[in-house]
């Protein structure tokens, strides 16, 4: 299949029991988006009926079009193909499972996340959330590869197959599990029914534990073999305990209310996390060590490099979830307002880069363009590859680094390589969060343009 109605088929993006979602591009302009087409797995159509599916689908298109607000996916067309609704959307390339480093197999460890940006998620998923539930809907699906990140770090909701309408029931069989594992909230595994609102609080406190800690919750909170976050990350303290406590507490009647009570309480949450950070800082010396296991490396490679996941591991010398193994220590130092210099690897960077997220052919250009300006009289810029990106990057962060102050731009956080996975997708680094991961050449991300010294 190359065409669904006037939209030409770019890839799969993932498929489910219900229906698959492709890659798509427009017809004339070429731009990219995202379309779900209903194409139900054989045994859930004898389950529930075709009939039932396609009411289904049509339901979350309709609920998805009634839904305005910066943090939901919004839906820009409707239509049937070979007798099968599809709607199509934005395209989005990332999305905060991918970010955590979350694997299908939920259980195994993920990355750690800066508390600032796990707040930040928490409070953007509210927001949308605080919109369906004022239109009297809930979700029964929140889960991190459900909310999808813009290039600008913010999130969207997606994936509206499992919502209910307030007074709406099931029609599913009774053996049919409506959530994903780990997330869903034990009333809504018993009765798809009675889930509320506090159905969707109840995942985002096993998404913040998961976020803050690189692991589920062995146990549930109130259970004595539970273990609070704060004995994992020395950075937490009994006030996220409790709060995360109550937002995944096994009875519903223990919980946040709904969206705007959780919001509230995320609100004191931060506050107290400023304070903690003040504080921390106050008593810290001004000239904290650099991390130990940083080693200073001679030049780097410059030229781009090609290869599958399963060899490009190996080569940059990364852990399982694609972090560096070992650290290099750098030499950083500004040179000019917008330039810094790493003497340690001999290296030029730019500050900032693109004012703008940019495909990896438009992040070409930008290159070509910065030698064609003789921008900071240097005609030698380039995209860096993994092995030159990688020194910028550092460990998992701990109380000290709350007062290191960003040498460079944290506006530009997920930069591009020249390295190239395939012959359509290359690999790029996340700066902030520290790894790297690849995306096919039409996902935008900023550039950092790097020169030798």
């Amino acid at each position: 299949m190359k065409q669904i109605g006037r939209y030409s088929i770019r890839g799969l993006l993932g498929r489910g029991g219900m229906a698959k979602v492709f890659k798509v591009e427009l017809p004339v302009i070429g731009k990219i988006a995202a379309l779900k087409l209903l194409a139900p797995d054989p045994m859930l159509g004898k389950l529930m009926g075709n009939a039932v599916l396609q009411d289904l689908f049509v339901a979350e298109a309709k609920t998805m079009t009634g839904l305005h607000h910066p943090h939901i996916v919004e839906i820009h067309d409707f239509d049937t193909h070979q007798g099968n609704p599809f709607y199509v959307m934005d395209y989005y390339a990332d999305s905060l499972g991918a970010t955590m480093g979350e694997s299908y197999r939920s259980e195994t460890p993920s990355r750690t996340l800066p508390a600032d940006r796990a707040l930040s998620y928490i409070r953007q998923t509210l927001q949308g959330l605080g919109c369906l539930h004022d239109a009297g809907i809930v979700h029964r699906d929140i889960k991190p590869f459900n909310l999808l990140l813009t290039p600008q770090d913010s999130i969207k909701i997606c994936d509206f197959g499992l919502s209910r309408l307030r007074g709406e029931s099931f029609r599913g069989p009774s053996n049919l599990n409506v959530g994903s594992p780990y997330y869903a909230a034990p009333e809504q595994e018993k009765d798809p029914d009675k889930a509320g609102p506090m159905a969707d609080i109840y995942p985002l406190g096993i998404m913040l534990y998961r976020m803050l800690t690189g692991r589920l919750p062995e146990y549930p909170p109130h259970n004595h073999r539970y273990c609070p976050p704060s004995r994992i990350n020395p950075d937490l303290d009994a006030v996220w305990d409790t709060f995360i406590a109550r937002a995944a507490a096994s009875a519903p009647e223990r919980r946040f209310a709904d969206a705007h009570a959780m919001l509230r309480e995320v609100d004191a949450l931060e506050r107290h996390w400023q304070a903690h950070k003040e504080n921390t800082c106050r008593q810290m010396p001004p000239d904290a060590p650099q991390h130990a296991d940083k080693l200073c490396v001679g030049p780097l490679r410059a030229t781009p490099f090609k290869a599958p996941p399963r060899l490009a591991a190996q080569r940059f010398g990364l852990d399982a979830l694609w972090r560096p193994a070992v650290y290099t220590r750098n030499h950083l130092e500004p040179k000019t307002a917008d330039l810094i210099i790493d003497r340690c690897a001999g290296l030029i960077w730019q500050r900032g880069g693109s004012r703008y997220p940019l495909s990896w052919t438009q992040a070409q250009a930008y290159v070509r363009q910065l030698n064609g300006q003789n921008y900071a009289d240097r005609r030698n810029w380039r995209l860096p590859t993994v092995d030159e990106l990688i020194t910028l990057l550092q460990p998992p962060p701990q109380s000290r680094d709350l007062c290191m102050a960003a040498i460079f731009d944290p506006v530009q956080r997920r930069l591009w390589s020249c390295d190239r996975r395939s012959y359509v997708a290359a690999y790029y680094v996340d700066a902030v969060l520290g790894f790297v991961a690849w995306q096919d050449f039409t996902a935008l991300h900023y550039v950092r343009a790097v020169s030798t010294a």
